[in-house]
């Protein structure tokens, strides 16, 4: 063994490079752990790593329906909304309309109240006139026959004789009141 110790001395070992036959071993065990792994292991992780594919490319193509669908779903939600959007402006138009038209007809009947009612007042008017004009024609023609009955100094009881003589004097007062007032309308034409 001594032997051996200078022999050792002589050759100058590299650190760096190991001895032949452990690098054999080293290779060979190596090789074989390997080929272990490759049949065991690789086809594991291959199978694994397609399984990732697949659910990364099924969830793309998923994400892609998603967006169509959501794509799709926001044009038929536009749609809708710009339909609704018509659908009021056209309700609103309407209301417009219907309420012109309201207007206008409560306008009409209101019209129609007024003139009803200025031909009810006239009418009320003229039969009060008439009215007042008889009572005032029956007042008169009794005052009017009594004065000339004190006058005359006869008495103008008859009925016949009393409606001719009232009637005589209020057509003289009618006339005579007519006369004036187309006096008074040419004097005041003349200024």
């Amino acid at each position: 063994m001594n032997a051996l110790v200078p022999m050792a001395a002589e050759v100058p070992q590299n650190p760096l490079v190991p001895p032949i036959p452990e690098l054999v071993i080293g290779l060979i065990a190596f090789f074989i752990v390997f080929g272990f792994l490759a049949k065991k292991l690789l086809p594991n992780i291959n199978r694994v790593l397609d399984e990732r594919r697949e659910a990364i490319e099924g969830g793309m193509k998923k994400a892609d329906e998603a967006m169509a669908e959501a794509q799709q779903v926001l044009e038929e939600y536009r749609t809708q909304l710009a339909d609704a959007r018509h659908e009021a402006a056209r309700l609103r138009q309407e209301a417009q309309e219907q309420g012109a038209t309201l207007i206008a007809e409560m306008r009409a009947e209101g019209q129609r109240q007024r003139e009803e009612i200025i031909a009810a007042g006239h009418a009320q008017i003229e039969a009060d006139r008439k009215a007042a004009s008889q009572s005032l024609r029956q007042d008169v023609g009794k005052l009017a026959t009594d004065l000339a009955g004190k006058l005359v100094g006869e008495s103008l009881e008859d009925h016949a004789r009393q409606s001719r003589t009232i009637d005589r004097f209020l057509d003289e007062l009618e006339s005579n009141a007519a006369e004036a007032a187309s006096d008074a309308t040419k004097a005041e034409a003349g200024r």
